[in-house]
């Protein structure tokens, strides 16, 4: 069907309606207004909007910050050791007497063990015994107290020998002070019947005062104690120093002794919270408790992490470069080079590590030390995960337009591997290179764990040998183990959710999806 011609009308415009637009101006693009964005910088874009990698980020800073900060702060040192105060409970003075984090433990007390408790408060004024639940007798007849005691009053007095020039900085220090810290020494000194240290707490009378005693008192009519103290009726007498005259006149009377002379200067019997702050300067408190050797758990803690975050930004770096060297190398060129150190990568990857760490510890160690020889073990087959990585990145990327496109252009090999290539790779790279850390201290955790490695040296430790001493204690004194445990924990944790947030946020691939 044929269409039909329509005729329009068009009326005409007129001539001096029509202008010229920008007749004397150039026409040009306008610039952005908005400021672009560099490739780190949107990579933080995307990397904040990952709440879970931040708040991972967030706690791996707050634990590398407390190995740096806390051994410069404290008070102790790893090789700090003290024996009376060993395996206490953690004690933090913002929760006194709260019942939890007060270095009290629940404790079942035979009537003796309860005296005893109870007599060391009496002579020191520092109560051991913190609270007093109930009490019962069993079928046998015997009474037993619960109580909650303070595991560090409960150490109450010690003997120590002291030279004559320690014995006498010590009396002028109670003197300048207006302290006590001697106190006189016990009739039955050198008695350790069935508890206490060295029977320095036995102060009173005792019913049986034979080695096996059970250390139960003789208490007067009101139910105190009655003390059983050394004396001496001759202040000047050979072998002894006296303090105090307790009974008669003149020259006649008796006098508690305070100081026993022996081949190298003095015994004495000491207050060993005042002496402790004599010697050290500061009160005795541990805020996650002490191990079996008497030491700061919390400052060991800090000093094994301060070494294992060395030892895995260490591993993990070095590992980083050679890997990525190597893996741009083999994925770049390919062919016979990618053949021939492929096998080469084989060989070391079939190398176990356990082998390697071991050997190294038996026949290195002794010659440039544990911790270069642990370092040299991670590093010998380490870097074969990363250049594994690497080389499966550039075989995807080397064939893709914009690397031919640069080729074309006149780039060099170096330009197109490190300007063009490696920055695609970046992401799972980068993600495999801090995911490292966490490896290298869970595995250098494990060889102390297993004491394939020795890393307990008087100013050394980690947090694998923390958890191997531990062991033992699980069921009698678990913060011992408690606190590594749960660091490493929140390490690996905090380490594997950062990880992945940071591979997303370097992938190329998402630039600008959450802007």
């Amino acid at each position: 069907m044929m269409e039909k011609n329509v005729n329009v009308n068009i009326p005409a415009i007129p001539q001096e309606k029509f202008q010229f637009v920008q007749r004397e101006e150039r026409i040009h693009d306008e610039r952005l207004k908005t400021k672009s964005i560099s490739y780190f910088g949107d990579a933080w874009i995307r990397f904040r909007s990952n709440k879970s990698a931040v708040v991972a980020f967030s706690l791996i800073l707050v634990l590398l910050l407390f190995a740096i900060i806390v051994p410069e702060v404290s008070d102790y040192t790893v090789s700090f050791r003290d024996g009376y105060y060993k395996t206490v409970l953690p004690r933090n003075p913002l929760f006194k007497n709260a019942g939890f984090w007060d270095g009290g433990q629940r404790s079942k007390q035979s009537e003796a063990g309860y005296q005893y408790l109870r007599s060391i408060g009496q002579e020191s004024g520092v109560p051991a015994i913190m609270k007093e639940y109930d009490s019962f007798v069993d079928a046998t007849g015997a009474t037993f107290h619960n109580l909650r005691v303070d595991t560090y009053a409960q150490v109450g007095y010690t003997y120590q020998n002291l030279s004559a020039a320690e014995y006498q900085a010590l009396m002028d220090y109670q003197d300048a002070n207006n302290v006590q810290i001697i106190y006189p020494l016990s009739a039955t000194q050198n008695k350790n019947f069935v508890r206490g240290n060295d029977g320095a707490n036995f102060w009173y009378k005792l019913q049986d005062e034979t080695q096996g005693s059970t250390g139960a008192p003789v208490l007067d009519e009101n139910g105190d104690f009655i003390p059983n103290y050394l004396t001496s009726d001759d202040p000047q007498k050979a072998g002894y120093t006296s303090r105090m005259r307790i009974a008669g006149d003149g020259e006649n009377g008796v006098w508690y002794t305070y100081a026993q002379k022996n081949q190298t200067g003095y015994k004495v019997r000491v207050n060993y919270a005042e002496y402790f702050y004599y010697k050290n300067g500061f009160t005795p408190g541990f805020l996650f408790g002490s191990n079996q050797h008497g030491q700061d758990i919390f400052t060991c803690l800090a000093v094994g992490a301060r070494l294992s975050f060395l030892l895995a930004i260490s591993v993990a770096s070095i590992n980083f470069i050679i890997g990525a060297v190597y893996g741009s190398v083999e994925g770049y060129y390919g062919g016979a080079v990618d053949m021939i150190m492929e096998r080469i990568s084989d060989v070391l990857a079939d190398v176990p590590f356990m082998v390697v760490a071991t050997l190294f510890q038996l026949h290195l160690a002794d010659k440039v030390g544990v911790v270069p020889s642990l370092l040299f073990a991670f590093v010998l087959t380490g870097w074969v995960g990363t250049a594994a990585r690497v080389r499966t990145q550039f075989y995807r990327f080397k064939g893709h337009e914009y690397v031919l496109a640069a080729r074309t252009l006149g780039a060099s090999d170096r330009r197109l591997i490190f300007k063009h290539i490696f920055p695609n790779s970046l992401g799972t790279i980068v993600t495999s290179a801090v995911m490292t850390i966490p490896g290298v201290i869970f595995s250098e955790s494990m060889l102390s764990y297993l004491h394939i490695i020795n890393l307990d040296a008087s100013s050394l430790t980690s947090i694998g040998t923390m958890l191997s001493n531990g062991q033992g204690y699980l069921s009698t004194y678990p913060h011992i183990i408690m606190f590594p445990a749960i660091f490493i924990a929140i390490l690996e944790i905090s380490f594997n959710l950062f990880g992945n947030g940071l591979r997303d946020a370097l992938n190329p691939s998402l630039r600008g999806a959450d802007n």
